[in-house]
């Protein structure tokens, strides 16, 4: 074709990228590579093909990890980490900003890498890729400088095993090692294995930086390699990108460990467009949200839905640009969608699509390259909600969409997953899409955009799409740990003691608080409780499995709660305590009786104060504006998780139900609260004050028994949102294995004392557990 007709035709010409330095870079380490290992690569032992998946042509040999090699790393990170924290905020920083600077000075290479080895368009390496990647060792370099003035109180977690995908490499490996070693941790990380190379060459990078031996460490291999690192003992942290299935997996394995952990899994993202929006946009707005990348992108907006007036006209406008689309060699400069990274993935979604019977298919007429891993970009209309393709991550070039009537409908079709990563919103009218945004079950929402990130701005999901955020300050907040050391907890015992009621008493009937009322055990059980002196006080009701079931049923119909404001919130929690002051003296006197001495006046004053101080955080716990490089915002704005199950500590029966209760409430969530183990009628008290402080029904639920036999029920309860765990029994790694069920959140203890008179009992670290950052981009400007 000559330029004349390339004018003409208005089509784009071939424009090859070279890729002589890659692969001279490639040569000139023999093509064949080892590990990355304090500061040093190893000798290249036996291993693995790295292959360009646009030819099937090998690329490198990369070698497989042992055990050893495992070993060998994380002795090496251990070794260098306390050197490497004690270098100070301002010299990791110039370490970091000299990442920064060499990844600039060698973008073009990493970027041909990238293409070459993962099949992405070289567009998208160079232009996308890149730059974010840079953006975040610069971003992190400033979080280094920081640190000692802006978290005084904080300190690295220690060594951090992080575990990365092949759809965005480097990237991800950007996101997780930028701020581990900010913050002063070491690290030990394992790539993809179908795309280790970019991470190689980062080491090299690495090495000319100066950053010290140790610091990084880097193990290519399979999955094998990613689990023993999930398993290694000496590590004190794992980050995990991949899927929903293995992060359920690292869940378990890590359950009981100790081990903090940041999951960012799959995502089945809903793309919605309103009939009131700019068709032209959201069209191109969704090229970029699903054929970005391949569809190989967890928070791709893979679901389309679309205000059904406008629905026959936006697919036409659809199906046309899709025709226009380009399929080929990923390093022309020309090409819209590239290389499937692998025959095996590339079968995977072959395969998913031909099982599917539903619906209207339309595959792209475009002309693919006769070798290499490739499929055309595919829209399949008219699916039913619960359609497979609807519901599974598909991870490829493949659009599924549906139509919906009105916002009510379209906010339930978006939620109608077990995913929540992302989701975008297509709407001239921003009162509608700032209306429809905080509704949406996603730890991101773009309004009128789509696929934005930067590192300033929180990333990361609700339910099945993993927990925590990478990047911004909240993401700070998983690389490091409040600064001191912890003590073990001593279990507390109840009271002994034998006989019947004194001559006179008047029982005590105590009974389960649940749904905003007082409701006898559903087993029909109880146990006596005995004050210091031996003497039988009263019994306290045994709950069960049922009673849970009951419970989290009345905390799901008080969803409402979440929506009120934070100073309709304050309002409660400071009449609650104005009605426990009232009280106070009783209860000072029966906290006293049951666990002898005079520490009761003391804890129902330190209750009063924390309920008077998560009334004033309730409307104050702010979000923010990021300071992102784009026209327009991004919000970040904290979100109640929804349903707390808690377990009590047992020591200190009223003020260790206040400290949970308060922030969990204040942010806006229902709570199931498991009261203290060994004085729970105190706790069980509490429900007179609530039912004459305006709490409405379900949003506090009471229940008494053994913390063991019912964390396994409350942590695997399909409906509940978080739980945590202050018990003095041995509760913890029980909580996180059936956390898996859902992959909620959890907090829990680790037998380790908390001080809850003190600063360590209340705060910012609690507020944060009991919300969500969402992330909110809204783009503006004609």
């Amino acid at each position: 074709m000559t330029v004349k007709e390339i004018f003409e035709s208005m089509e784009y010409g071939e424009a090859p990228e070279s890729a002589a330095e890659a692969f001279a870079w490639i040569t000139d380490n023999g093509a064949r590579f080892g590990h990355f290992i304090d500061g040093a690569f190893t000798e290249a032992g036996e291993g693995f093909l790295s292959r360009n998946p646009a030819n099937g042509e090998t690329l490198a040999t990369l070698t497989q990890g042992s055990a050893a090699d495992v070993d060998l790393a994380v002795q090496a990170a251990r070794k260098a980490q306390p050197k490497w924290e004690k270098l100070g905020g301002h010299e990791r920083a110039r370490i970091l900003y000299a990442i920064a600077r060499l990844l600039q000075k060698h973008s073009r290479l990493f970027a041909v890498l990238e293409t070459l080895d993962n099949g992405k368009p070289i567009r998208e390496s160079r232009d996308i890729d890149i730059p974010l990647v840079q953006r975040h060792f610069y971003y992190h370099a400033g979080m280094a400088q920081l640190m000692e003035s802006e978290l005084p109180d904080a300190e690295a977690l220690g060594v951090c095993g992080q575990i990365i995908p092949w759809n965005f490499p480097l990237l991800m490996l950007a996101w997780k090692v930028a701020p581990a070693i900010a913050m002063g941790n070491t690290v030990v990380l394992k790539p993809a294995e179908y795309t280790s190379l970019t991470a190689l060459l980062f080491a090299d990078i690495c090495r000319q930086a100066g950053v010290p031996k140790g610091v990084v460490n880097i193990v290519t291999g399979d999955g094998a390699v990613g689990e023993m690192i999930v398993k290694h003992t000496d590590i004190n942290k794992i980050a995990f990108t991949g899927s929903t299935e293995v992060g359920r997996k690292i869940r378990q394995a890590t359950a009981g460990s100790g081990k903090a952990l940041t999951l960012e899994l799959g995502g089945k993202s809903p793309y919605i467009v309103f009939d009131d929006a700019d068709l032209d946009s959201a069209v191109e707005g969704l090229v970029d949200a699903i054929w970005f990348n391949q569809g190989q992108v967890c928070c791709a907006g893979s679901r389309l839905l679309v205000q059904e007036g406008i629905a026959d006209t936006f697919y036409a406008k659809l199906k046309a640009r899709m025709a226009k689309l380009r399929v080929g060699s990923p390093m022309d400069k020309s090409i819209d969608v590239g290389a499937i990274v692998d025959s095996v993935q590339l079968k995977s979604i072959t395969d998913m699509i031909a099982a599917n019977d539903e619906g209207e298919l339309y595959a792209a007429p475009v002309e693919l390259p006769v070798e290499g891993s490739f499929y055309p970009p595919t829209l399949i209309t008219g699916l039913s909600p619960s359609a497979k393709l609807m519901q599974e991550e598909i991870f490829g070039p493949v659009l599924v969409a549906t139509t919906f009537r009105t916002p009510e409908e379209a906010v339930s079709l978006a939620n109608n997953t077990r995913y929540g990563l992302a989701a975008t919103v297509w709407s001239e009218n921003v009162n509608l899409a700032l209306s429809i945004a905080p509704k949406l079950a996603a730890g991101v929402v773009w309004v009128n955009a789509t696929n934005l990130f930067d590192a300033a701005a929180g990333f990361g999901g609700v339910r099945e799409s993993g927990f925590g955020r990478e990047g911004g300050w909240e993401g700070l907040k998983a690389y490091t740990r409040p600064k001191g050391k912890l003590k073990a907890l001593v279990n507390t015992a109840p009271n002994a003691g034998k006989g019947g009621l004194e001559s006179g008493a008047l029982d005590r009937t105590e009974k389960l608080y649940i749904g905003g009322k007082q409701a006898r055990p559903d087993g029909g059980y109880s146990r006596e409780i005995f004050a210091k002196n031996g003497k039988l006080v009263s019994q306290a009701p045994i709950a069960s499995r049922k009673d849970i079931r009951n419970a989290v049923e009345a905390a799901q119909g008080a969803a409402g709660w979440g929506k009120t404001t934070g100073a309709l919130r304050a309002q409660i929690l400071y009449f609650m305590a104005e009605n426990l002051e009232a009280r106070g003296a009783e209860f000072a006197r029966r906290i006293d009786a049951m666990k002898g001495g005079k520490s009761g006046a003391k804890e129902v004053e330190a209750s009063v104060k924390r309920l008077f101080s998560y009334a004033a955080w309730a409307d104050k716990y702010d979000g923010a504006v990021k300071g992102v490089p784009i026209r327009g915002v991004a919000l970040a704005m904290p979100e109640p998780l929804g349903v707390i199950g808690a377990f009590c500590d047992d020591a200190h029966p009223l003020l260790g139900l206040v400290s949970v209760m308060g922030p969990a409430l204040a942010m806006g969530n229902r709570t199931v609260l498991v009261v203290s183990e060994a004085y729970p009628l105190e706790a069980l008290d509490m429900m007179q004050i609530l039912e004459t402080s305006d709490v409405p029904a379900g949003v506090v639920n009471l229940l008494s028994g053994s913390h063991a036999e019912l964390a396994k029920p409350l942590a695997s309860h399909m409906d509940v949102d978080g739980v945590w765990s202050f018990s003095s029994s041995e509760t913890s790694g029980e909580i996180e294995r059936e956390s898996a069920t859902n992959l909620k959140r959890t907090w829990v203890n680790n037998g380790q004392a908390r001080d809850w008179f003190g600063a360590a009992g209340e705060g910012r670290a609690f507020l944060a557990q009991a919300s969500d950052v969402k992330t909110i981009w809204v783009p503006y400007g004609e």
